[in-house]
């Protein structure tokens, strides 16, 4: 069997709604499937004006716009419309993206059809209720989540560090990793702006921090703050850019004093953003991946991250960067102080960073995932 004779039904939460790594992950699978004979179609909620054009077929699922969160919506389960689509459509394989309630019923659909069903985690959902004063929720979400990964046929994850805490979390015991990889054409050192930073106050001796993503609780923002409060305190020179925008930008900008918010970019304007940074600071324990580390690495930006899934599999402490227990704004502070004030090593970190980014190729990767299919399918069909 080969990849031209897969037949794929993917569910996704959210396939081109906003513009994050998780999406722009998928988009990138189906275009390479697609370029390699693959028939994908795609079922996820829409809105009227997506952050982006989708990769592929997308056939729209029922949902609602979540409360206080408007810019996604929760897919509610697949209608008759939709069935009929699925009948129609003829997959031999399923492929889920985000554990809801669409999905878990699409899983049902392909079980009682003898279709194997593989999901990739692209998130730490049961991470986020913390963020929002509602910790107690975070074992049955677990729970709830593990139940469904559990009548799947195999797991992808972005990371050697997320396998490790699924298999923890006794999620699955078939998983392998779906990496991730990274445009250089739009990230790479040699986009850094001198003009560009100074029209937004930078001088070119300023050591701006970097924080890039979208503007939520569960990127770990407070923590962010709360260290560049440190590092005040420290009397650590030093200035922040923040690239990205998102409902928690009032929040951020009345907590980081002197910040400069540059806003959304994309494209080559963000390239150029990140790269005219000088050190990337990533305090999320939610990635599984971090496509954010990743890209300033590419941009030549020593990384300080949380040593949490994601970032532990792309930074080499002490050597691209820091890894820091998630444990405070003290120690993320003690961490990046040496590079607002040693610029060979801001520089050295940077470049073994940017040397190391290399690795990462999407086509390689994204056969992966295609090979994890085959596997899956093969048997079923007597190849």
């Amino acid at each position: 069997m080969q990849t031209s004779d897969l037949r794929i039904a993917l569910f996704s939460g959210n396939y081109n709604m906003t513009l994050d790594g998780a999406n722009k992950a998928l988009n990138r699978l189906v275009e390479y499937l697609l370029r390699q004979g693959a028939a994908v179609r795609v079922y996820s909620p829409t809105v009227p004006e997506p952050a982006f054009a989708p990769k592929g077929d997308l056939v729209s699922l029922p949902s609602f716009a979540i409360p206080g969160r408007s810019e996604y919506r929760m897919p509610v389960g697949i209608s008759a419309a939709t069935r009929a689509d699925l009948e129609a459509y003829a997959p031999n394989l399923l492929h889920i993206a985000s554990p809801d309630f669409s999905a878990r019923a699409a899983v049902r659909w392909a079980k009682a059809r003898g279709l194997p069903v593989l999901a990739s985690v692209h998130t730490r959902f049961e991470t986020y209720p913390r963020y929002y004063h509602m910790g107690f929720l975070e074992a049955p979400l677990e729970a709830w989540i593990r139940e469904l990964y559990r009548r799947c046929d195999a797991l992808v994850a972005p990371s050697q560090s997320m396998v490790d805490t699924l298999r923890e979390q006794r999620m699955h015991h078939d998983i392998s990793i779906w990496s991730r990889g990274v445009d250089r054409e739009v990230f790479a050192s040699d986009k850094r702006d001198l003009v560009w930073r100074r029209s937004l106050g930078l001088a070119d001796e300023d050591v701006a921090i970097v924080f890039l993503g979208r503007l939520v609780m569960e990127k770990g923002l407070d923590v962010f703050a709360e260290t560049m409060a440190a590092l005040r305190q420290r009397g650590v020179p030093h200035k922040v850019l923040v690239i990205g925008d998102g409902p928690a930008r009032k929040w951020f900008e009345a907590n980081l004093p002197g910040g400069i918010f540059a806003g959304f970019q994309t494209g080559a304007d963000l390239g150029r953003a990140l790269a005219s940074g000088d050190v990337f600071f990533n305090p999320s324990i939610t990635e599984t991946f971090g496509n954010v580390t990743l890209e300033a690495m590419a941009c030549g930006l020593p990384v300080v991250a949380a040593g949490a899934t994601g970032a532990s599999s792309l930074v080499e402490d002490g050597v691209t960067g820091r890894l820091v227990p998630p444990d405070g704004a003290e120690a993320y502070a003690a961490a990046l102080a040496p590079y607002c004030t040693d610029s060979a090593l801001r520089n050295g970190h940077g470049a073994a960073g940017e040397a190391r980014s290399k690795q990462y190729d999407w086509d390689a990767i994204n056969q992966a995932v295609a090979d994890t299919y085959l596997r899956l399918v093969s048997p079923r069909c007597g190849r």
